[in-house]
């Protein structure tokens, strides 16, 4: 009876080992290819050789970041700052150990098993190095005027990922939505979480009072000293006093230097200038 194509490919399987044909081939997996960890602590890189029949297959590892390629383990010794603070742990897998911001790349493991049919497989690692944010610097307007606009601001540019911003009064938490707030406050503000900045649009008394700010990522956050603003009522009668009184003393101010231009105050000291002019001169 003739065999069916199924039933050959399974004896052709059968046969190829014992005619001393090599199927496998060198095969890398990992356990997780974007591990993610906080500045300072140390991550393991996975990478694990799934199949081979190569004894001592060679391992490297080379990191990119921004375009550049640069070896982390080659030669089986570490290199560059990674060999103070790097190893290679279960064969293939690499350990970073006390992380920074600039670990933050892509990084490849890369195996060369020439005894395989394939003898060389690669696979990359995405490592996220998460920084926690810096002191916030904060700006806020000491006094403004009721009725008036007033433009707080808070910024911080060390985290990683990118900072959140939230805004506090009186220790107090300043809703994004200046509508949602359930307090008897008819403050009417913008707040944009992404860049930190706060709006009001016209202040109110109730708008006075100790403003802070927490920028916050995915490592923890941190929070700028709070600062006073003071709303304060516009006093126009006295405004207008203040106007009228000038405008007064540049009356009397103009008054009496005409009246001293009619009683000849002047002319008279222009005519005894005249007369000691000529009696020098004769």
């Amino acid at each position: 009876m003739a065999l069916r194509r199924p039933e050959l490919l399974r004896l052709l399987l059968l046969l190829l080992p014992l005619l001393g044909c090599r199927l496998l081939a060198v095969e890398l997996t990992s356990s997780n290819t974007k591990p993610v960890v906080q500045e300072f602590q140390s991550v393991e890189l996975s990478c694990i050789i799934k199949s081979t029949v190569t004894p001592d297959p060679r391992i490297e590892w080379k990191k990119i970041r921004n375009g550049e390629t640069s070896y982390v383990f080659f030669g089986n010794k570490m290199q560059g700052d990674f060999a103070t603070r790097a190893e290679i742990l279960s064969r293939t897998s690499l350990v970073i150990k006390n992380t920074t911001r600039m670990d933050t790349a892509t990084y490849r493991c890369e195996v060369a098993a020439p005894s395989d049919t394939k003898t060389i497989d690669e696979i990359n690692i995405q490592l996220t190095v998460q920084v926690k944010p810096m002191i916030p610097r904060c700006s806020v307007p000491k006094a403004v005027p009721v009725g008036k606009s007033a433009s707080l601001h808070c910024h911080e540019n060390e985290g990683f990922p990118k900072s959140t911003y939230s805004w506090y009064r009186n220790s107090e938490p300043l809703p994004p939505d200046s509508k949602s707030s359930t307090k008897p406050h008819n403050s009417s503000y913008t707040l944009n979480p992404a860049t930190g900045t706060l709006v009001f649009h016209a202040v109110h008394k109730g708008d006075t009072g100790r403003y802070s700010c927490i920028a916050t990522n995915e490592a923890g956050s941190a929070k700028c000293e709070e600062q006073e603003m003071e709303v304060y009522d516009l006093n126009i009668g006295g405004i207008i006093g203040g106007v009228l009184v000038v405008l007064a003393v540049l009356v009397l101010i103009t008054f009496g230097i005409c009246c001293a231009y009619r009683r000849g105050y002047f002319a008279n000291g222009k005519e005894s200038g005249e007369r000691k002019s000529s009696k020098y001169s004769i």
